[in-house]
């Protein structure tokens, strides 16, 4: 009896394994070639693509365990319920007792995975964070806007993000009054915008198409509608738009500040009122910030 017993169990541990095998070998493929490629922040830039990967992988690691911890339950109500006048006693006696093979099987396997997750986590921060050749684009926030300068030309402002397709981007991320948030999710890129601080973020774009920008920092009444698009375009369509508006908004970048990593916003007295009331010196001895001094 106890023989035929414990083949019993083998027999039941032998189905769960096959069962879960089976399961989780199909959830995986289905997910990995059906979902995966869908799961944001999707592959417009390597970061993303990074990140997008990272997450793949880990939950093909979490599934196996889900469906297997839901097969477990779900075959122990079927064939363990304590209703069963067929079944044995669902609690397994002596025999379960001080089985240190398994407790040392199932701490060192978790502990793996968990560790591997750890490890998988980390290098997807870190490897590719490599500029290489890159283009530097000036982020600016401001309630409630933003707006980006191409140092690479000429320093001209504008309300469109447009970056070049397989090419190293530096982002400098800074804010002209409250903090700010500059959030492109599509590019796996998120740098808060402070003030009088240049938050630097890196992405690496890897095919062309439109993304969002939004603020995820709370800034004020209108932080809701902080949004813009962008998008990224083949090199030869960036060179030629970058090189048409510098020499477009020639004038306009004349009367900017001129290209710096940080801008003071109350400088020349843009700070709670655009116009002097003349009751201060309207323009800073110091910071220079806007236009020149009007003729009098």
């Amino acid at each position: 009896m106890a023989n035929e017993s414990m083949a019993n169990e083998v027999n039941h541990m032998r189905r769960i394994t096959t069962i879960w095998v089976i399961v989780s070998v199909v959830a995986d493929l289905l997910f990995w070639f059906l979902v995966g490629p869908h799961v944001p922040p999707g592959r417009m830039t390597e970061q993303a693509h990074s990140n997008q990967t990272t997450f793949n992988v880990l939950l093909v690691i979490a599934l196996p365990v889900l469906l297997g911890v839901w097969i477990y339950l779900g075959y122990a109500i079927r064939f363990w319920n304590a209703k069963r006048a067929d079944t044995p006693e669902p609690v397994g006696g002596e025999a379960a007792r001080a089985t240190r093979k398994v407790q040392v099987m199932w701490i060192s396997i978790t502990s793996i995975i968990v560790i591997a997750m750890a490890e998988t986590a980390a290098m997807s921060g870190s490897s590719s964070w490599s500029p290489g050749k890159p283009l530097v684009v000036q982020v600016i926030g401001q309630q409630w806007a933003f707006t980006y300068r191409y140092p690479n030309f000429g320093g001209f402002e504008s309300s469109k993000l447009v970056l070049p397709v397989n090419t190293h981007i530096i982002f400098n991320v800074t804010s002209l009054d409250v903090i700010h948030s500059f959030w492109a999710y599509q590019l796996s890129v998120k740098a808060d915008a402070n003030p009088q601080i240049n938050n630097v973020a890196y992405a690496e774009t890897s095919q062309t198409g439109n993304f969002v920008v939004r603020c995820s920092e709370l800034c004020g009444l209108w932080h809701g509608a902080m949004y813009n698009y962008g998008k990224v375009v083949s090199q030869s369509a960036f060179t030629t738009w970058a090189t048409t508006t510098e020499s477009t908004n020639a004038a306009n970048t004349a009367n900017l500040p001129p290209f710096a990593w940080t801008y003071v916003p109350d400088a020349n007295n843009a700070a709670g009122s655009l116009y002097p009331d003349g009751t201060v010196t309207p323009y800073s001895p110091v910071e220079v910030y806007g236009s020149k001094t009007p003729a009098s």
